[in-house]
Formats: structure tokens, sequence, C-alpha cells
């Protein structure tokens, strides 16, 4: 991982060339599903779609079951800090930022566990 994408379609687009999108979804899955957020992402789920579904999905989560986020960003291990560095007054922004940094964290898990799993 030479440089941070600067978003999910960067991500998801960095995922599908290094053949590791398959591992990004299930990554998501399992911690998804150990914070108790009833979700599944299927494998052949386009970027797009991937992106808008994961936006509403924690949207969802931080309106309705606030403490279920906070869990999730513990399983998944965003820093605290970097959750506190996001400022904004608009709540839909702050919601993308907060995906990002979820979607990010999975991301950087699957590609180091695969950059030392081939050497």
């Amino acid at each position: 991982m030479n440089n941070k994408p600067a978003s999910l379609t960067e991500i998801f687009l960095q995922s599908k060339k290094e053949t590791l999108y398959k591992q990004l979804l299930l990554q998501l899955n399992k911690d998804f599903a150990r914070a108790g957020i009833d979700v599944v992402l299927q494998p052949n789920i386009a970027a797009n779609d991937l992106t808008k579904h994961l936006v509403k999905i924690i949207d969802k989560t931080f309106r309705k079951n606030f403490s279920a986020l906070l869990n999730l960003l513990y399983v998944i291990d965003v820093s605290e800090e970097k959750i506190k560095q996001l400022t904004t007054e608009d709540t839909t922004l702050y919601i993308e930022k907060v995906t990002y940094l979820i979607v990010f964290r999975q991301w950087q898990k699957v590609w180091i566990r695969n950059k030392y799993r081939s050497n």
C-alpha cells in the first residue's frame, strides 16, 4: 500500500486491482458480525453499490444504536484519535468519513495480511 486511498471508491478499486476485494468483503462481514451488526455483504456487490450500502448501514447504526457503532469501531480497531479529529456539523459528511475510516482500516488489515502471507 504505497499511497493512502483518498476515497472508498479508490479503496475498492485498489482492492480489486490487487485481487483482494473478496477478502475485504469477508473481513467487513466478519467484523460487523463480531460487533453484533446484522449485515451480509455479497461477494459480487459492485463497488458503487457497496459504498452506498455501507454508508446507509453506518448511518442507521449511528442513529438507532450508537453503542453498536462504538463497538464496531472498537472491533475494527479504528483509532479513537481519528474519530475525534472528524469535525463537521453535517451528519451526512460525518457518516461518510466514519465509513471511510472503517473501510480503510479493514483494507489495511487485508492488505498487510496478504503482503506478509505471500513472503
